[in-house]
């Protein structure tokens, strides 16, 4: 209520609110508010525990992010409801009648606590047992199961091993035994047969069968005998529930109780692919609606969602309808949606429970940006209306992070800001320093020390946070991770991460603390950290490349943002370039603690760098262009990585045909003798064999080795010559030489070739080739190799009927990309198709665009190759020098047309 009070006392205009749930209060109440209900629903005229058509109104559900404190409430919950003199004194006194009497029964679902759903069943069965009665129905079937399931084990020692141990566990063995002893009793069932659990079940059956008045009380629950007939299976045991609600249901009035199941750490039942448990467990709530389950997890129950039929048993906004409500219109069934239908087939009735729907699932912790407009829109209103308008309530919830906090401090600095005038969203591009002061409050010098340390990392260890910090012992950092503002994902390089709020504001917001950190102090600390991750890096061989990325992503960002000498980021880049993987590395927009635009230095020159080589894959070459020419021009690279961006610019500019540029720079790097002159002296044969002069680009390529990658570069040389058995060999020594020296993505790109030739000798023998491409192009961001991929696939369906469109569509793709080469090979890709099929017309138009492709010079081979394959001789002569006779070339690609033609007709026969 004090977020609320404030917003009222804050302006001199009434201004509605609604709070927030930024504290415990509102999820006591909610469970007050659904008790009620729950209560009222049992004490209605028309409830009869037995109705398994009827919508269920009996779940109360708090999900939110992991830490959040889920847990803790849910254990607060069970006290408070076990014995009122444990419940908070903020959360008030109960709202609901003393009697019944509530049983609360807490389950924790955690993998880590063992929990199962034979230990859950036995849990709510072991809660009755205070009540010191037998509940025969029930117990007659759980003994019937335990024996088929756990031969020789006597139930009281199952339940002191697995710790289901109470003040009640050695009651129960003793009740359950009673209802066996009574139900045969009062069936006259001799001493030796009534102590065998399955003639005691199978005299039951026939009892309440035949309606017998001896078997009175069981012939109530008229599915008692179909569930003792079952085979006693785990399927069998989840329908068990039902026998327990109609005990439950029959209590005398002095021994009347009401459970309160809190199932907590619900995530832990499965995932969106793997529902068994979960099925078991909804089975257990709609098989007890005279119990009321509360659920504490990471997210909100689809039970509500009728796409889930088939999955989970019962399900849709008609057998939920407090789960569906105040879901967005675009994530639920329309109102006037079917219901959904139960196991057999029924639809669940839609009998109306009292008052009106309420939503049941509520978020506890972070907002989802959805549920963040929802709270601001209703958190101040005037005359009904939301008082922060739509796009300023975008801008804070983007900024809040999801942050419940965050959002009532925004909430108020709006109504400070209003005061003299209009609020605008640059006001909110805030860190508040109370967020600052409630962070720290209850932490530790020591710990804040680490927090600060930690601030500058995206992602973070124990071992990490300690030396960053310069501690001395790990202590404060073991302490750090538990709190509920650090965020845990096991399966990342660095498993802890603070809350995007938090971690902002921890390094921006103005600390007054008495033990503030000086720019000195951050400066230390962004070094320390900035070393260790290039010793985690270096020390760390078995890492591998995700490890390598993972430093070099934090690596980047802190000697970008505070000035850091490049050190080993210099080694580590060469390494992330060395595989041709191309993962995105630029870290995110400067978050330097002075604000400000960072100056330019050699880390901001390598982060563009680096960004601009992975970005390739994805924008056009021009814009590769632009980026690399802006590093090559500022000059603060050291020698080696400069020769990096010139030789990735030469490359860029060959991909837009830009031959002169292209040989300055290769020939650059060449000179230079570093890293790439391998690479600068085969990109200089790449120029040559484009201008069509195969000699001197044969000649040059003998020298150039693996670093060169000179077997690849001699199939780049042949398979023009329409000799696509040397050249697919040569791409198949390639491909090796990369697998030895463990090179992805050289090994992607020579097998990508292999295919693309292998393609145009038919398809049997490009089928498992490309394959292959694909799967070794797994993983990798290689945007030219890809689309060579796709080119044969294009090459080995030529002549085939609705290849035009594929056609049409990769052309889009090349001319975004920008890479002549790749529109180059499509093209004549094309006109191969075109010539097996005949259409002279479509062939033609294929000639047309090549002239186009080669009117800077490059890929006039391309025009003659596409005339041999129509049996043709170029209209004018050409400057291409081929290493064999022009006539052996042009009878190699027609008979490639001619064998592909004779493949269809012998196919089509």
């Amino acid at each position: 209520m004090a977020g609320d009070l404030r917003a009222l006392f804050g302006s001199n205009e009434r201004v509605g609110t609604d709070e927030a749930f930024t504290n415990r209060q509102g999820q006591w109440q909610a469970v007050a508010d659904a008790l009620a209900g729950h209560l009222a629903a049992l004490a209605a005229p028309g409830f009869d525990v037995q109705d398994l058509e009827a919508a269920r109104r009996n779940v109360l559900v708090f999900h939110g992010v992991g830490g959040i404190g889920k847990s803790t409430l849910s254990r607060k919950l069970e006290a408070a409801l076990a014995d009122t003199a444990l419940r908070p004194a903020q959360w008030g006194e109960p709202t609901w009648p003393a009697s019944p009497r509530l049983l609360p029964v807490r389950i924790d679902l955690a993998r880590s606590a063992g929990g199962d759903f034979e230990r859950l069943v036995l849990t709510l069965r072991l809660a009755l047992a205070g009540l010191d009665r037998a509940l025969p129905a029930f117990d007659i079937a759980l003994i019937r199961y335990w024996e088929h399931n756990h031969p020789g084990e006597p139930l009281e020692e199952y339940l002191r091993r697995t710790g289901l141990v109470s003040r009640f566990a050695r009651a129960l063995p003793g009740q359950m035994q009673s209802a066996l002893s009574e139900a045969a009793q009062a069936l006259a069932l001799p001493g030796a047969v009534g102590s065998a659990v399955g003639h005691v079940a199978g005299a039951v059956v026939r009892a309440v069968r035949e309606r017998r008045t001896t078997a009175r009380a069981l012939a109530g629950c008229p599915r008692l005998a179909d569930l003792l007939e079952a085979e006693p299976d785990l399927d069998a045991l989840s329908f068990y529930p039902h026998l327990l609600a109609y005990e439950i249901d029959r209590l005398p009035a002095k021994d009347a109780v009401v459970p309160v199941v809190l199932l907590d750490t619900f995530e832990d039942t499965g995932d969106r692919t793997n529902r068994d448990l979960e099925r078991l467990i909804q089975r257990v709530v709609w098989l007890m609606p005279n119990a009321l389950f509360v659920i504490t997890g990471r997210s909100r129950l689809q039970w509500a969602d009728s796409a889930l039929q088939g999955q989970l048993d019962y399900t849709g906004p008609a057998a939920w309808p407090q789960l569906a409500a105040h879901i967005p219109a675009a994530r639920t069934a329309p109102a006037t949606a079917p219901a959904s239908t139960g196991p057999g087939g029924t639809a669940p009735s839609t009998v109306p429970g009292p008052g009106p729907v309420a939503d049941r699932q509520i978020l506890i912790g972070d907002f989802s940006p959805e549920d963040c407009d929802d709270y601001l829109a209703r958190r101040l209103t005037t005359n009904g209306r939301p008082l922060i308008g739509d796009d300023l309530r975008q801008v804070i919830a983007a900024r809040s992070h999801g942050l419940p906090l965050f959002l009532d401090l925004a909430v108020m600095r709006f109504l400070e800001i209003r005061r003299t005038r209009t609020p605008e969203p640059a006001d909110f591009d805030h860190d508040f320093p109370a967020l600052i002061a409630r962070t720290l409050q209850d932490l530790t010098p020591d710990e804040r020390h680490v927090l600060r340390a930690a601030s500058l990392l995206d992602a973070f260890d124990v071992p990490l946070a300690t030396t960053a910090a310069a501690m001395t012992h790990q202590a404060p950092a073991l302490r750090l991770i538990e709190r509920p503002f650090v965020r845990e994902n096991p399966l990342a390089p660095w498993p802890y991460h603070l809350h995007g709020v938090v971690r902002s504001a921890v390094r921006r917001a103005d600390d007054q603390s008495d033990d503030r950190w000086s720019d000195q102090d951050w400066a230390s600390a962004a070094l320390r950290a900035f070393d260790a991750l290039g010793r985690q890096w270096t020390g760390t061989p078995a890492g591998g490349r995700r490890l390598l990325v993972a430093c070099l992503r934090q690596g980047l960002a802190l000697a970008r943002d505070h000035r850091l000498d490049l050190g080993w980021l210099t080694e580590a880049a060469w390494t992330y370039v060395s595989d041709s993987v191309w993962e995105p590395l630029a870290p995110a927009a400067t978050a330097d603690p002075r604000g400000g635009q960072a100056p330019a230095t050699a880390a901001d020159a390598l982060v563009e760098l680096l960004s601009a080589l992975a970005r390739r894959q994805h924008e056009h070459r021009s814009r590769t262009v632009q980026r690399l020419s802006a590093v090559t021009a500022a000059g603060l690279l050291p020698e080696d990585l400069q020769h990096m961006a010139v030789y990735y610019l030469a490359k860029a500019q060959r991909d837009l045909g830009h031959r002169a540029d292209s040989r300055q720079g290769m020939q650059l790097v060449a000179d230079g003798g570093g890293r790439l002159a391998p690479a600068a002296r085969r990109g200089l044969v790449h120029l040559a064999r484009l201008a069509g002069d195969f000699p001197a680009a044969h000649a040059a390529a003998q020298g150039l080795g693996w670093k060169g990658r000179q077997h690849r570069v001699e199939g780049d040389i042949l398979w023009p010559h329409g000799d696509m058995a040397a050249a697919a060999d040569a791409y198949l020594t390639a491909r090796t030489q990369a697998e030895q020296h463990g090179v992805a993505g050289e090994r992607a790109t020579a097998q990508a070739q292999r295919a693309f030739v292998l393609a145009f000798t038919g398809p049997e023998a490009a089928d498992d080739e490309i394959d292959l491409a694909e799967q070794l192009l797994t993983g990798l961001d290689l945007r030219a190799t890809a689309l060579t991929v796709r080119t044969a696939a294009i090459i080995r369906d030529a002549g085939l009927d609705g290849i035009d469109d594929r056609i049409q569509s990769l052309r889009t793709e090349t001319a975004a990309a920008g890479i002549t080469a790749a529109q180059a090979a499509l093209e004549l890709a094309a006109a191969f198709h075109h010539a097996v099929r005949r259409d002279d017309a479509a062939h033609a138009a294929a000639q047309a665009r090549l002239r186009d492709l080669a009117r800077g010079g490059d890929y006039a081979h391309y025009r003659d190759i596409v005339h041999f394959m129509a049996g043709q001789h170029p209209d004018t002569p050409t400057a291409v020098r081929w290493l064999d006779a022009e006539e052996t070339v042009h009878t190699r690609w027609r008979a490639l047309v001619t064998t592909r033609q004779a493949h269809l007709h012998t196919e089509t026969r």
